[in-house]
């Protein structure tokens, strides 16, 4: 007979009272030894009954605000064999020390892909009617006007539009985009052409895709290589009235550069994530009518972590059961992950 693998959530303050409904905790329940209300918030140097659990732990749930797994923590984890992750990137808490262990390793980010790339999709549409700069000049005019003469040239008719990386992210907003007449360019340096098309995209190089796409949306993971990805040469590159789009990480985008063409009005920006991540108070992102800033909510949220929960939870499941994990993580995998 099996023994029943013993469990222990490690997670940021509040994370597990939103992160599981109450049906969840029960599967959570049967099929783990855990006790759901425990929750480890720091791993090193930890409270009591948390240093117990830990010693005892074959299984760690985690999720956002998980607290880095050190050679000195897993040394106080003796029994620990796997940690599926109810959230995205693993980067922040899985450390060489569990490779080196050993440590099986899953993560949620497909789960976690979807909403980003929900939220991406329908930046690409309003983009492509040119929703921002229409709503602001309406706030100002709030008088009849013909919109369909100052909006030509605009619309989502085989309009071109950039997708930069092909992420669980960037696949999906690619799939997402097949129903509709528009062109979609990719820029990822691991993906041939041919891939590219089976994608349902054509490829090309960077600054070719900034040139050519009236909508880029950024997808690529936060590497050192990665950094400044869209800089002056690619803004300047693209077409006036573009509409720049970033749901991956601020870094990817040279915000110095960036700004002085969103004042001037010449390109329009999405942008859920900024470096910093919240911009300074006295920030023009804030004000101006050119760009929709929204404090990195396109991944889960509300009851969308649900879903998070549930994908961990079959990932669980499968641990039990002598099955390998659905979505592994590998080292080689946090070269090209967020």
């Amino acid at each position: 007979m099996t023994t029943t693998p013993t469990a222990l959530l490690a997670m940021g303050p509040g994370i597990a009272e939103r992160l599981f409904t109450p049906v969840q905790r029960e599967r959570l329940t049967a099929l783990v030894d855990t006790d759901p209300a425990l929750v480890a918030h720091r791993l090193t140097a930890p409270e009591p009954e948390v240093a117990a659990a830990l010693a005892e732990a074959e299984l760690l749930i985690t999720c956002w605000g998980a607290p880095p797994l050190t050679a000195d923590v897993l040394a106080a984890a003796p029994r620990l064999r796997a940690v599926v992750h109810a959230a995205g990137s693993v980067k922040h808490h899985i450390t060489p020390a569990c490779w080196e262990r050993g440590v099986q390793v899953a993560s949620a980010a497909g789960a976690n892909a979807l909403p980003v790339a929900e939220y991406t999709l329908a930046a690409i549409l309003f983009a492509g009617k040119n929703v921002l700069p229409a709503a602001h000049r309406y706030r100002q005019l709030r008088a009849p006007h013909d919109w369909r003469a100052e909006l030509d040239g605009h619309g989502n008719y085989r309009r071109c539009v950039g997708i930069v990386g092909a992420s669980r992210i960037g696949r999906r907003v690619i799939e997402l985009l097949r129903p509709f007449d528009l062109d979609v360019l990719l820029f990822d340096p691991y993906v041939d052409a041919g891939a590219a098309a089976r994608l349902g995209a054509a490829r090309t190089g960077l600054d070719e895709l900034c040139a050519r796409s009236r909508i880029v949306s950024v997808h690529a993971p936060e590497l050192p290589a990665t950094r400044h990805l869209i800089g002056a040469a690619q803004l300047a590159a693209m077409a006036d009235g573009t509409t720049l789009i970033n749901t991956s990480r601020g870094s990817l985008i040279d915000e110095d550069a960036l700004l002085p063409e969103l004042v001037a009005g010449r390109l329009n920006a999405v942008l859920d994530v900024t470096e910093p991540e919240v911009p300074a108070p006295g920030s023009p992102l804030y004000e101006l009518p050119n760009v929709l800033l929204t404090p990195h909510v396109a991944g889960s949220l509300g009851d969308e972590i649900h879903r998070l929960a549930d994908c961990a939870l079959d990932e669980v499941a499968r641990y039990v059961n002598g099955v390998p994990f659905a979505d592994p993580v590998t080292p080689q995998d946090l070269a090209r992950m967020a």
